[in-house]
């Protein structure tokens, strides 16, 4: 017999939803991180002359980070994390490739947690 509480179900709806967002969120501004980056490397190393449309691509990120900041908000206090949780999960989505590892981890810990198998 395990020791473990049983968690209210309408906690793990909470919880699920807030987690599926944060999945999404997590992808999404990881991809378009590595868009920027690819661009800004194509543009200021390489020497590419890129399209107008491509000195855009560092806004929709922005937008997209700005989501991913809701969402980790959102996630953090349904989970209810502790701000130094918060605060490496929010910066994972400045460092390239670290928002998918993150994503990972986060969603591990939580579904164990909130027993969401």
């Amino acid at each position: 017999m395990t020791n473990t509480p049983k968690i209210h179900p309408e906690r793990q709806a909470r919880v699920r939803k807030a987690l599926k967002l944060f999945s999404i969120s997590a992808w999404v501004t990881g991809v378009w991180l590595l868009i920027l980056c690819t661009r800004m490397v194509l543009d200021y190393i390489v020497g590419v002359d890129i399209p107008t449309w491509a000195k855009y691509i560092g806004q929709v990120h922005g937008i997209f980070y700005m989501l991913y900041l809701v969402a980790t908000l959102n996630l953090g206090t349904k989970a209810r994390w502790e701000p130094t949780k918060w605060l490496v999960t929010a910066l994972a989505g400045t460092i390239p490739f670290l928002s998918f590892f993150v994503e990972h981890w986060r969603r591990k810990e939580v579904e164990a947690q909130f027993q969401l198998s």
